[in-house]
């Protein structure tokens, strides 16, 4: 089992002749994932990599005689309100929005109507998903990842690529990726995220990648206490940032006393967490526990 793609997740990309979305169809069709459509404004008729392009979501999914299980958006942040609201329009269950830096009044409508439909919006400024082995619907650099059992769930995409990569290394694989998002709105939350992993049956250990800003960590920290069954590991970035200074993401700025460092570790350590100072101690720390559980 994986958390919210595997091999038979069809998925549509929006943006799929850009150079980006061109790229990583590759790189999904690559790992089997069942990409069945593009779709580009103005480009209907054209092909990425053998998928078929559609100048539309509505075009799209009449073509496929269905509506996908998920979109993948590859569109600039000033262009990503529009496509998304697309997807909605068409009931995608599954949406994630690549884009950083989309204004945050369009975000909370798109998530506010998200929840209204009952569809799952995932990011904006998210690398996206992946179920290592069976399906990719993101950014991420897969080199960096192996099929197992720790669930991921990241703030940051790039320290996410680190420590997969500092397990992998190891020789423990993943079972799902979860890139939460880093801007300061977005839709499917880290708590969510863990959430999902918690009830895993193929996730043994959960790996929490945070960083200053918000208070994203601490929720996760208030959900693992009162519901978390498996063990966890966090690790926090941005130690030395100065207050009232954006650390990287829109979302990574400690203001009004909110989202510090220190903050975000004492949280996770009264839950019972294991905070690592590394993406190589992060990984440490989960071969220490599955090492344990299987004595």
């Amino acid at each position: 089992m994986t958390v919210l793609i595997d091999a038979t997740t069809s998925i549509m990309v929006q943006g799929a002749t850009g150079n980006a979305g061109a790229y990583h169809i590759g790189e999904m069709l690559t790992i089997g994932t069942r990409v069945v459509a593009g779709a580009d404004t103005g480009k209907d008729g054209e092909t990425v990599h053998g998928v078929p392009v559609h100048g539309s979501v509505a075009a799209a999914c009449d073509a496929l005689g269905t509506v996908p299980d998920a979109t993948l958006i590859f569109q600039p942040a000033h262009r990503a309100a529009a496509s998304a609201n697309e997807a909605l329009d068409a009931r995608i269950p599954l949406i994630i929005l690549v884009a950083e830096g989309v204004p945050v009044h369009d975000t909370l409508r798109l998530v506010q109507r998200a929840r209204d439909l009952g569809v799952r919006l995932v990011g904006p400024n998210t690398p996206g998903l992946l179920s290592p082995g069976k399906a990719k619907a993101g950014l991420m650099p897969m080199r960096a990842f192996s099929q197992g059992t720790v669930g991921m769930v990241s703030r940051s995409g790039t320290l996410s690529y680190e420590t997969a990569m500092e397990l992998t290394k190891r020789g423990i694989g993943q079972s799902t990726f979860v890139g939460a998002g880093g801007d300061p709105a977005r839709g499917t939350s880290m708590a969510e995220a863990v959430g999902l992993l918690n009830d895993d049956p193929d996730t043994n250990v959960i790996v929490v990648i945070g960083e200053i800003g918000g208070n994203q960590e601490e929720t996760a920290a208030a959900y693992i206490r009162a519901q978390g069954r498996k063990p966890v590991v966090a690790m926090i970035a941005g130690r030395a940032a100065r207050p009232g200074r954006r650390m990287g993401h829109a979302g990574a700025l400690v203001s009004g006393g909110v989202g510090a460092f220190a903050d975000k570790v004492a949280a996770l350590q009264d839950a019972g967490i294991a905070v690592a100072d590394s993406p190589a101690d992060a990984a440490r720390r989960v071969a220490a526990i599955l090492q344990d559980g299987n004595r």
